[in-house]
C-alpha cells in the first residue's frame, strides 16, 4: 500500500520503518527543506545508526504527500496538528484511512488532538494510536504493544493489517477519547515522576505516584465521557509505566531538573527539546477548570511548574491525598 507519514521526528520515522519492513511504499512529509536536502544527499540519519531507506520518498509538498495515499499517519508535534490538517484538507477523500500518533491538547481551545484534526478533516476513517514505545526500541525490533482506537472498525482492521508484525501487536478499541486522555496526561505525570527523582526519592515513591495517578486518570476518563477500563490498556498503564520510569523520556528528564532545583537548566531543556507534558499541563489545567472537574495532582504540578512553588510539596501531597 501507499502510506504517508507526516512528521520526520524519531517516532514518525520509527513507524515508517516498521511499515516499510512490512513491504509498504513510504512517503514522509517534513516542513524542513534541510531534512529533504540531507535525504537527497544520503546524509539523513533521524535515529542514530538507522539510515533512512533509499526507496523512501521525502517531500515538503502537502499535495505530493497526499497523492495516491491509501493510509496517512499523523506524527507531528501536537501543536502543529491544526496546521497540517488545514493544509491536507483539499486532498482528503473518503477512501483514505488516518492514524494519529500525536499526543496532547491544543492550547486555547483545550481540544484533544483527534478533535482538532476532525474539525478540519471530514472523514469517518480516523484513528489514534498510542502505547508504551520509545522510537529506538521500535526500530530495534523489540516487541511493542499499541492501542489503536477508532469509531470505525474497518479503520482499526486496516491499520492493524499494515503495521502489525512479528514485533508489533495492536489491540483495538472504540474509546478514542480514553486513549487520548491517557496518551496526553501520562506526559504530565512523567514530569511529576521526574520531580520525585530530582528530589532524591527512589522507585517506591515513583510507584506510589503512578498508582495514585492511575486512579485519577481513570476517573477523568469517566468524567469526560470515555471508558474507565481504557486505563488498563497499552495506552493507559502501559504508557504511564514507561514514561514515568525512564530517563529516555524527555518529560521525565525535564522533571528531574525541576526537582533538583536547576531552574535555568530546566528552561534551557524546554528550549532545546519537545516536552509535551509542559504544554499539555497548561491545557489540561484549563480544561479541568472549564469543566469544573477536580484533579488535585494536576493543580499541584501546575503550581510547581508554572508558578515555581516548592517541588517538595509533591511528596507531602501523596501522603495526604484522599
Amino acid at each position: 500500500m501507499n502510506i504517508t507519514v507526516f512528521g520526520t521526528g524519531t517516532f514518525g520515522f520509527a513507524i515508517a520503518k516498521m511499515l516499510h519492513k512490512n513491504g509498504h511504499k513510504i512517503t514522509m512529509w517534513s516542513h524542513d527543506k534541510e531534512t529533504i536536502k540531507l535525504f537527497n544527499e544520503k546524509k539523513l540519519e533521524i535515529i542514530k545508526n538507522h539510515k533512512v531507506p533509499s526507496d523512501f520518498s521525502l517531500t515538503t509538498s502537502y499535495k505530493e504527500a497526499m497523492d495516491n495515499a491509501d493510509i496517512v499517519f499523523i506524527m507531528v508535534a501536537a501543536k502543529f496538528i491544526g496546521d497540517v490538517a488545514r493544509n491536507i484538507k483539499p486532498f482528503n477523500n473518503s477512501n483514505i484511512h488516518y492514524s494519529i500518533g500525536s499526543k496532547g491538547i491544543e492550547q486555547g481551545s483545550c481540544k484533544f488532538v483527534h478533535e482538532v484534526f476532525e474539525s478540519h478533516i471530514k472523514n469517518r476513517n480516523i484513528s489514534v494510536i498510542s502505547g508504551p514505545s520509545f522510537a529506538i526500541d521500535v526500530v530495534n525490533n523489540e516487541p511493542i504493544g499499541f492501542s489503536i482506537a477508532s469509531k470505525n472498525k474497518a479503520t482499526i482492521e486496516k491499520i492493524t493489517r499494515v503495521l502489525a508484525s512479528d514485533t508489533i501487536k495492536l489491540r483495538g478499541t472504540n474509546d478514542i477519547l480514553g486513549v487520548e486522555i491517557c496518551g496526553s496526561i501520562k506526559n504530565v505525570i512523567a514530569v511529576a515522576s521526574g520531580i520525585l527523582n530530582g528530589l532524591g526519592f527512589n522507585e517506591s515513591t515513583r510507584s506510589f505516584l503512578i498508582v495514585e495517578a492511575m486512579h485519577d486518570i481513570k476517573n477523568l476518563i469517566k468524567a469526560l465521557g470515555g471508558k474507565k477500563k481504557t486505563i488498563l490498556s497499552y495506552a493507559g498503564i502501559g504508557d504511564l509505566l514507561l514514561t514515568c520510569t525512564s530517563v529516555k523520556s524527555r518529560n521525565y528528564s525535564f522533571g528531574v531538573l525541576v526537582g533538583q532545583g536547576k531552574k535555568e537548566e530546566a528552561k534551557k531543556y524546554l528550549e532545546n527539546n519537545t516536552v509535551e507534558g509542559y504544554y499539555t499541563l497548561k491545557s489540561i489545567y484549563t480544561l479541568l477548570k472549564r469543566k469544573k472537574i477536580e484533579m488535585p495532582v494536576i493543580d499541584l504540578i501546575y503550581k510547581i511548574i508554572m508558578k515555581e512553588e516548592d517541588p517538595n510539596l509533591l511528596s507531602e501531597f501523596l501522603i495526604k491525598k484522599k
